[in-house]
């Protein structure tokens, strides 16, 4: 059996960008890859216009909630896909580290947060094509 690799996005609130690229992954990776998000400071809801956006395209954010980030999360993850959390994401040996540049949506128009969704969805759909292939 091939092991499934982990992903762990990390933003600073894990409440726009790191919530939508785990929305899209899980969507899209179809199980062959497990998919995680994190914030290095949460907060306590999912930015409203993220959840709208992602609805656009059927998938639903309603019930997602920030979670803070841990050692033991970054530990468990194959590849870390950072998203302008700074150096508040430790790093570990053996693990792979994106830094994703991406605006962040908190406070921006629907607009620009659906530009932000489509980004997020182009450089997800090039993570699947690297860590799982269709056979």
């Amino acid at each position: 059996m091939t092991r499934v690799p982990e992903v762990l996005f990390v933003c600073v609130h894990n409440a726009g960008r790191s919530q939508i690229a785990a929305a899209f992954l899980e969507t899209k990776a179809h199980g062959r890859i497990r998919v995680r998000s994190a914030g290095s400071a949460p907060r306590e809801t999912v930015n409203p216009v993220a959840v709208a956006v992602m609805a656009e395209r059927g998938i639903d954010l309603s019930k997602a909630a920030p979670k803070r980030l841990s050692d033991a999360g970054v530990r468990a993850a194959d590849v870390v896909v950072t998203m302008g959390c700074g150096d508040a994401c430790p790093v570990f040996a053996g693990r792979t580290y994106e830094d994703w540049v991406l605006e962040d949506p908190a406070g921006k128009d629907l607009e620009t947060v659906r530009r932000i969704r489509d980004e997020i969805e182009r450089r997800v759909d090039d993570l699947v094509a690297r860590l799982a292939p269709k056979a």
